[in-house]
């Protein structure tokens, strides 16, 4: 079943509504359609043509729309008023209001008011749309936000909202509110004052600063109001957490990367060994060094072995150390990487490269705690801890018969997988303007080129990331960060130090003309035709949008998806296709 949302003050006539017009004594009833036009003037052009000398050409212009009934003044010279006062733009009208231009006196009159409505999106509605809305603002570089608001009833937010606002359930007690044409600051304001008047927890977010797609920018605002106080809102650039281990920083942007490092600090102070699985660049060598860090054991060493390159023939050397002389090339005694780790952490990254021999020798290690140097016969003991990482799932070796199922226990004591880049996409945009930074402080990223970052899939994860910022900094003179600069395997184009020749441009006047005519077409059909109300849900002063209207009628007002008779007409029924213009006759 749809959900509805009633919105807006203004109010509409339930009835076919009709306008009574007396004119120096005479006098005529007209049925306004219920989806129309009615221009006023004294121009022969207009739908309601008048003689009073008080009228400008194009005076004024009644607009139906759904039921709602607004007068429009259209910048005339003496004014309009209703009911008396003096009209300035839009007004909405209800039954007996009276419209006076000069000595000329319309009264509406219909049915009983009701308020309008609006549609509530589902999930998959409402990422569709929002998607629509986030290829617009990255296009056309215009402002985008969204807030989430949690614990909050339908009802509460209809005073709120403007006409483009588009609104979407994600859950039974939250709700997404997109927010079109709408800056950061404005975004910030009235996700506080939402907050604020219903008691709701709040989070607001902005494209593309805090992301290039809908899923990062409903991720970020989720975030950001899971996190909020009751009756307060949180911007999602408040809920990047910044980790600094001893010269490693991690940026947490993701929940589930929020979460995992949660764990690793409550792992961290107990003597379980402790498996990190997750893809190559994932971010495994900083989640084991966060467990050594939370740890008792910060203060002593943090040893890693590639597993990945040792050599099966220097296994017991690396792992166990050697005496001088143990064999040709051994000039002195060196310590293996467990004994010199002894009262520390021994990192074991991709564990599941391990040759069975080498598997068979470090499973002795760890089950005894004892070690023994190549060219000696003295066992040493050793206190370690051990975290080991993959890339493999080792239930899979094990089954294959290459990876041992005794060792697996050993170092499995406890088990943190990392999500990949792709499924925090919030945090792509995150630490690709944190590389940047490091690389270029002065340089940053465009929306376009954002939003090229968070459509990739990132195979290679952070260190790819990485890579790419990197060879962008490299490329890019300008200080904006162009798609052009990304490594061609992220963007699909050559990359090149500037922009390529061949590469088409529309006129940016072109492209800036699409918008207009996208947002002024849309304002119009959710302002019910009111030429004001839809500048103000623009933010474009009324006589721009008169004036931009009139120069491009068709492109602007007509929109294929509108009723017949939309367009300057005013078309009743049983006169479907002609425009209804009356004259007043004197005498």
């Amino acid at each position: 079943m749809l959900e509805t949302l009633t919105v807006g003050r203004s109010k509409r006539v339930s009835e076919r509504a009709r306008l009574l017009v007396v004119e120096e004594g005479s006098s005529v009833s007209l049925d306004l359609p219920s989806v129309g036009v009615l221009v006023i003037g004294r121009s022969p052009e207009a739908d309601l043509v008048l003689t009073d000398h008080a009228a400008s050409r194009r005076h004024a212009e009644i607009r139906t729309h759904a039921g709602h009934v607004i007068v429009h003044d259209l910048g005339s010279h003496n004014g309009t008023r209703v009911n008396g006062e003096p009209l300035t733009g839009s007004r909405a009208l209800v039954a007996n209001d009276v419209i006076a231009i000069g000595e000329v006196v319309m009264v509406i009159y219909g049915g009983a008011d009701e308020p309008p409505v609006r549609a509530v999106l589902d999930v998959a509605q409402l990422r569709r749309r929002l998607g629509d809305e986030v290829e617009r603002a990255i296009e056309f570089e215009r402002p985008l936000g969204v807030i989430v608001a949690v614990g909050i009833r339908l009802e509460t937010i209809a005073e709120h909202l403007r006409g483009i606002d588009i609104v979407g359930r994600l859950s039974p007690a939250t709700l997404a509110i997109v927010l079109p044409e709408l800056d950061p600051a404005a975004t910030s304001e009235l996700a506080a004052r939402i907050a604020e008047q219903t008691s709701a927890r709040c989070g607001w977010t902005v494209c593309p600063g805090d992301g290039g797609d809908s899923n990062a920018l409903l991720a970020a605002a989720r975030a950001a109001a899971d996190t909020a106080e009751q009756g307060t809102a949180r911007s999602a650039a408040s809920t990047v957490t910044t980790i600094e281990m001893d010269g490693r920083i991690v940026l947490l942007a993701d929940p589930a990367m929020l979460r995992v490092y949660e764990l690793l600090k409550r792992l961290a102070v107990s003597a379980l060994s402790v498996l990190v699985t997750g893809e190559t660049g994932s971010g495994k060598e900083n989640a084991a060094y966060a467990i050594h860090h939370y740890s008792p054991r910060a203060g002593q060493p943090f040893m890693t072995l590639n597993c990945a390159a040792l050599q099966d023939t220097l296994v017991e050397s690396e792992l166990f150390g050697y005496e001088k002389g143990a064999f040709t090339g051994a000039v002195g005694t060196k310590l293996g990487l467990l004994e010199a780790a002894s009262g520390g952490t021994v990192f074991l990254d991709e564990v599941g490269e391990l040759s069975l021999n080498a598997q068979a020798k470090l499973l002795r290690a760890l089950e005894t705690r004892r070690v023994t140097r190549l060219g000696s016969v003295k066992e040493r003991e050793i206190e370690i801890r051990v975290v080991a990482a993959t890339n493999r799932k080792l239930a899979d070796e094990i089954k294959a018969g290459r990876f041992r199922e005794d060792l697996y226990f050993r170092i499995a004591g406890a088990a943190v997988a990392l999500p990949p880049l792709r499924a925090r996409p919030r945090e792509i945009a995150v630490i690709a303007r944190a590389l940047l930074e490091r690389a270029r402080p002065a340089a940053q990223l465009s929306a376009a080129s954002t939003a090229a970052l968070a459509s990739y899939p990132w195979p290679g994860n952070v260190r790819e990331l990485r890579n790419a910022i990197e060879f962008a900094a490299a490329t890019a003179s300008e200080r904006l960060v162009e798609p052009w600069h990304l490594p061609e395997t992220v963007t699909g184009q050559p990359s090149s130090k500037a922009e390529p020749a061949a590469r088409k441009l529309r006129p940016i006047g072109e492209e800036l003309a699409e918008l207009e005519r996208t947002r002024m077409t849309e304002a119009l059909e959710l302002a019910g035709g009111i030429q004001r109300r839809a500048a103000e849900l623009i933010s474009m002063p009324l006589r721009t949008f008169v004036h931009k209207l009139r120069v491009r009628p068709q492109a602007v007002a007509r929109n294929d998806n509108r009723p017949p008779g939309w367009v300057g007409e005013c078309r009743t029924e049983g006169q479907e296709g002609s425009r209804r213009r009356t004259r007043l006759e004197t005498g």
